[in-house]
């Protein structure tokens, strides 16, 4: 299996299991332990491979312990610190991360509270271990261009070297890129100065235009992301993006309703918008039905009203359909007639509440049906 299938099965269990760990313990059993065995590879009962409880002596400072040592070629490479999921991160949580990095082998520290996986490494000064990370990966919504990274540190694809070559671009797109999200989500003064007095035709940008800017700002920042996704699906996926553009339009119907047969591509259909919020519905439920079959058998289709996702990007296979163009949002799951049921969600997250049907669905189209007994003619 892809590493990026071994992340996003992982992803998924965490969205269904996070919300019933509370400690340290059950963090590391749920999420920690299936990163490094299944994600990066190493056998987590085989103390050659990972050392739990590791402990070397610090000066003075005697049996303190790092909770995972990750070795390969014999050496200890990688350490691992871990929190309760519930706790946030915060650097003062690397100090022991951060004192057992100049006496030992190790060029990795990873610091994890079973969502959050935040590497460092020596950048800034030979082994000092950074006070930044040079890459962060969220579980819960992953950043699929980190993942060609991530694997130079699996055990079957360990590359220290290029990882360290690569760990001080990563470190810096990194935080530009957390740095523009945060500007998107909340546009700060300076940013919301910088794009105004560009576009501004009065002579002074006083406070009260910025004022006014801000929302506008907020809003166009929110419509361009919108516009360049839309674009690159529409151009990953073809003309067959605009498939299934005639549907139902009653969105209060909630008994099963037969799925609608692909039609032929109009010129009308041509101005579907496919928004961020059924990007990440599409996410969420690849992440789900990983577990039945490889990711890239997921297929999409936008249409007007609803956006379906469908097995192999084939229309008689529908998994879900995302009702999301309207106040009240639904989830559209198939029986095994592929009539339609539409459930009402609230957040894009209630997806995860429907996993064992969506699960179904999917098995349902690979595994073939049991033929009934012969009964012998008397």
């Amino acid at each position: 299996m892809a590493i990026g299938d071994r992340v996003a099965e992982l992803s998924a269990k965490l969205a269904t299991q996070r919300a019933v760990i509370e400690t340290e313990e059950a963090t590391k059993n749920a999420f920690v332990m299936p990163f490094i065995g299944r994600v990066l590879g190493y056998d987590v009962f085989n103390p050659s491979e990972v050392i739990p409880e590791f402990t070397a002596d610090l000066g003075t400072k005697k049996g303190e312990k790092i909770d995972y040592a990750l070795v390969h070629g014999g050496a200890v490479q990688i350490l691992i610190e871990t929190k309760k999921i519930t706790e946030p991160l915060r650097w003062e949580h690397a100090s022991q991360l951060y004192r057992y990095f100049s006496v030992t082998n190790a060029r990795v520290a990873i610091l994890t509270n079973g969502q959050f996986w935040e590497f460092y490494t020596d950048l800034d000064e030979p082994n000092r271990m950074d006070a930044k990370p040079f890459l962060v990966l969220d579980l819960a919504a992953v950043d699929r261009t980190l993942l060609p990274e991530l694997a130079k540190l699996t055990r079957e694809s360990f590359d220290l070297d290029s990882v360290l070559n690569a760990a001080g671009e990563l470190k810096y797109i990194g935080e530009i890129k957390r740095t523009l999200a945060a500007e998107f989500r909340e546009p700060s003064e300076e940013w919301v100065r910088y794009l105004g007095v560009r576009v501004f035709s009065g002579k002074n940008f006083t406070r009260q235009v910025r004022e006014q800017f801000a929302p506008l700002v907020e809003k166009a920042a929110h419509q361009f992301l919108t516009e360049q996704v839309n674009a690159r699906l529409k151009t990953a996926l073809g003309p067959d993006a605009a498939l299934d553009a005639t549907t139902p339009a009653e969105p209060q119907i909630l008994a099963p309703t037969p799925p609608v047969p692909a039609q032929d591509v109009t010129p009308e259909a041509t101005d579907v918008v496919t928004t961020e919020d059924e990007l990440e519905g599409f996410r969420i439920v690849r992440a789900i039905v990983c577990s039945e079959v490889p990711a890239s058998r997921i297929a999409s289709r936008d249409a007007k009203t609803y956006f379906g996702i469908l097995l192999d990007d084939n229309n008689r296979k529908p998994i879900a359909r995302l009702w999301f163009n309207r106040s009240q949002r639904y989830l559209g799951v198939f029986d095994e007639d592929k009539n339609e049921t539409r459930l009402p969600i609230n957040d894009i997250t209630d997806i995860y509440a429907h996993a064992d049907q969506l699960r179904k669905t999917v098995a349902g189209y690979v595994r073939p049906a049991i033929p009934p007994a012969s009964v012998p003619m008397g």
